[in-house]
């Protein structure tokens, strides 16, 4: 191919004060410019919500299957605690006796159910429901509101 054949041919810009759009006669009034502009805006919000609501879709359907497989997991975490204590029963049985392996296990799990409830219910007496930097921050908003020279 030759430099001439893969030019691009030159085309005109429009002069100043020519429209892009070829006059129809009318001009459109403000209050169609307006109804337009408002219509296309509309059109936007609505395609921007249908988008996030495909995003949260696709997300919830992540964190469902995440959710799925920490439930299994957890399913596995407590299969293992019974068999590791059942392990443990046998274990103690030949030294001291069935019925007193399982009273030992049984007391081992009963004091480690213990220590996590008093750290769990310790913890959730330091919680607060009340949002108390964000309810701080609103009224900080709400004076400046208010007084915004301030």
């Amino acid at each position: 191919m030759s430099s001439a054949e893969t030019r691009v041919p030159h085309t005109r810009m429009p002069e100043a004060g020519a429209t892009a759009v070829p006059p129809t006669g009318e001009e459109p009034s403000l209050g169609e410019l307006v109804g337009e502009l408002t219509e296309d805006l509309s059109r936007l919000m609505r395609q921007e919500l249908e988008l996030a609501k495909a995003e949260i879709r696709q997300e919830a359907g992540k964190a469902g299957k995440a959710a799925g497989m920490l439930g299994a997991a957890g399913f596995a975490g407590y299969m293992t605690a019974v068999l590791l204590s059942l392990a443990l029963v046998f274990a103690l049985a030949s030294f001291i006796g069935l019925g007193w392996a399982t009273l030992v296990v049984a007391v081992l799990w009963a004091v480690a159910g213990a220590i996590l409830f008093s750290a769990g219910r310790s913890r959730l007496r330091k919680v607060s429901p009340k949002p108390e930097r964000t309810v701080e921050t609103l009224k900080e908003d709400a004076e400046w509101a208010r007084h915004p020279t301030k």
